[in-house]
């Protein structure tokens, strides 16, 4: 029999169901009524609840139940029962009279399945045959109430760690009642082989628990408790593992269960939409080769699965930026388009409706957004980037796929004739618009602008936006990763974590297929402090190609670049062996240099500030250099927090 019941079998001849899709209570932050809101907004078809959760809850059993029914979402499993099998006998007594009252709780509660884990006690026994047995009999106990038992591995059981033993100990027992729980977690934390699935019977796979993590060494209980994470947003292969899931037949739940300190305190919808988003980009994962972010090997044997996963539109090509925004207030407006000026920039448009101006330099757009003022009517003589434009070989497929991804969007007053542009909202609210430069007639955007009034800009340095770089909030990292990777189709480029003189930043890079958009994400490593001044910088990145040309143009242009100290091209000599003759130019013009282990070489300057958060930089990429100068990123923080206190704020 199934093992949420018999009501979800599929019947002979039965076309594949519909996967249901689960997030444990202990993933969300709030009191339990919070949580199920959050859940069933974000459109989960059930939910764990976690035992904490209920105990601390007003709302007795079958208040939730109902509370649950009338958001439409089915309670699937009560968690978690522990230290259970392999004891002595006189604590197994006491152990069953426990599992009897969770029973009729669970009775009240509505919920179909109790979560066993394996015992971490230092009573339990290494007697294999003792804990079968013991399984046994609650199976036994939970079939006299209709229920189900799933047995889980844990990664620090005292004797049972891995979901092959689990499952020796289930198949021994041999209940109807009786199944397993396989938690990713728990398999891939240990670097078990995920493909020993395949021994096991799909009917016998009770329930399927997601979690992904960053890559780390330590403590497996420290890192579960704090450092889980939806899928996609950490290093497992979680795509691997679903698949060697699915190969076995499963169809019951995929459920979320995710212990993290920063989802337990931040915004339950929020966090429960987050979830709903790396459940769908899972599923595509393992169903389109166009949209897939991970590229594991299918299984070479075994049935598809039994269930339909998420149809997502692809993500279209994307080959570059069509614009970048810049939001500024009246009392940096002037400075804004001083510095573009002289980086070679012309205004070349007015929008028809809006306070925006276009400006363009060969490849590059600019939009300068006049923003308005703070809260209590006075500019603050700031910048930011406001929004990001890309280029998309279908920009209709772009807003459809963002729509599936539960991405908010943004309400625009058109005006008469103005094209209707896709914007979304990134966690950090940002917008993201979608975009074809060269379309024809309503669609294409920069027919939005009037030409403006000739403007002669201060030299010409042929640009490209070669990348953007965005601060996140503390709380939104890891959502703005996700988002922005599922929506963009973007492929991740690894984890940085670079000093800077007040902490640790945190920084991943992504880049489409093509390489035509480049988007970097920083944040510091740990929230508070002074840190976050200047971890909350963003910069715009213009490539070129002939950097001292560039760095020259600059300052013959008045452009007060970011001065590096003379420390820097000492150390700078003795790291790599470049000609002396390089080494004098790279100092004279402030430009800092990387070189990768291929040879690939990255040279690259940075304007002065504009405002408190924004600046540009200049790169020039060779020899297939594929990353951003990150060994560099201490000295231009350092370099800037010396500027802010000299006051060179100001960007003119």
């Amino acid at each position: 029999m199934s093992a949420l019941g018999e009501q979800d079998r599929q019947g002979a001849g039965a076309g594949p169901a519909p996967v249901q899709r689960s997030i444990a209570t202990i993933s969300l932050s709030g009191p339990l009524e919070e949580k199920l809101t959050a859940a069933a907004r974000a459109g989960f078809d059930g939910i764990e609840i976690f035992e904490g959760d209920l105990i601390t809850s007003r709302l007795s059993p079958a208040d939730v139940r109902l509370r649950a029914a009338d958001l439409g979402l089915r309670i699937l499993l009560y968690q978690p029962f522990r230290d259970y099998e392999a004891v002595p006998d006189d604590l197994l007594g006491r152990s069953l009279r426990r599992a009897e009252c969770k029973f009729e709780l669970m009775a009240a509660l509505g919920a179909p399945m109790l979560l066993v884990c394996s015992n971490v006690s230092p009573a339990a026994l290494d007697d294999d045959a003792r804990a079968t047995d013991q399984l046994h009999r609650l199976a036994e106990r939970a079939d006299g109430h209709g229920l189900c038992i799933a047995y889980e591995a844990l990664a620090w059981g005292r004797h049972v760690n891995s979901f092959a033993r689990a499952w020796k100990l289930v198949a021994a027992a041999d209940h109807p009642r009786l199944g397993i729980c396989l938690d990713s977690f728990h398999i891939l934390s240990l670097g078990h082989d995920p493909g020993a699935i395949h021994d096991i019977p799909g009917e016998k796979i009770f329930f399927l628990q997601l979690a992904d993590a960053p890559l780390l060494h330590m403590d497996t209980l420290a890192w579960s408790r704090h450092y889980r994470c939806f899928p996609g947003q950490g290093g497992f292969d979680l795509c691997g593992l679903a698949a060697h899931v699915l190969a076995s037949g499963y169809h019951g739940p995929w459920s979320l269960e995710v212990f993290n300190d920063v989802f337990r305190q931040a915004d339950a919808k929020r966090t429960a939409i987050d979830g709903m988003r790396s459940l769908l980009t899972l599923e595509e994962s393992l169903t389109s080769e166009a949209g897939r972010i991970t590229s594991p090997p299918a299984p070479a044997t075994g049935p598809p699965g039994p269930v339909t996963l998420a149809d997502l539109p692809a993500p279209p090509e994307l080959p570059g930026y069509a614009f970048v925004e810049i939001g500024v207030d009246a009392l940096i407006e002037p400075a804004a388009e001083h510095l573009l000026r002289r980086l070679g920039f012309a205004r070349t448009g007015v929008h028809r409706t809006k306070p925006v101006q276009l400006w363009q330099q060969a490849g590059a757009r600019v939009l300068v957004n006049r923003t308005g003022t703070d809260g209590d009517g006075r500019p603050r003589g700031d910048a930011a980037v406001s929004a990001i434009a890309v280029e998309s070989q279908d920009p209709g497929r772009s807003a459809r796929r963002a729509q599936a991804l539960l991405a908010p969007p943004i309400p625009r007053y058109l005006g008469p004739h103005e094209a209707d542009l896709t914007a979304v909202a990134a966690p950090d609210g940002t917008s993201v618009f979608f975009c074809q430069t060269d379309a024809q007639g309503a669609a294409g955007w920069l027919g939005d602008f009037r030409p403006a009034a000739p403007d002669r800009p201060g030299g010409h340095l042929p640009l490209t936006v070669d990348h953007v770089a965005l601060s996140q909030p503390f709380d939104y990292f890891d959502e703005a990763v996700l988002f922005y990777r599922s929506l963009l189709g973007m492929q991740p480029q690894g984890n940085q974590e670079v000093a800077s003189p007040y902490g640790l930043v945190r920084s991943r890079a992504f880049r489409s297929a093509g390489g035509g958009v480049r988007l970097v994400l920083n944040v510091p490593l740990l929230g508070g402090g002074r840190l976050p001044e200047t971890a909350a910088y963003q910069h715009v990145a213009f490539a070129c190609p002939d950097i001292f040309a560039a760095a020259r143009a600059v300052r013959s242009m008045g452009i007060p670049t970011l001065p590096v100290p003379g420390n820097y091209y000492d150390d700078l000599a003795a790291r790599f062996d470049l000609d002396a003759a390089l080494l004098t130019q790279l100092a004279e013009l402030g430009v800092l240099y990387d070189r990768d282990f291929r040879g690939g070489e990255f040279l690259h300057f940075y304007t002065s500030m504009l405002g408190r958060r924004l600046f540009f930089e200049v790169v020039q990429r060779s020899g297939g250099y594929d990353g951003y100068g990150a060994p560099n990123t201490p000295v231009r923080m350092a370099a800037q927090l010396h500027q802010a206190a000299m006051g060179g704020l100001d960007g003119g």
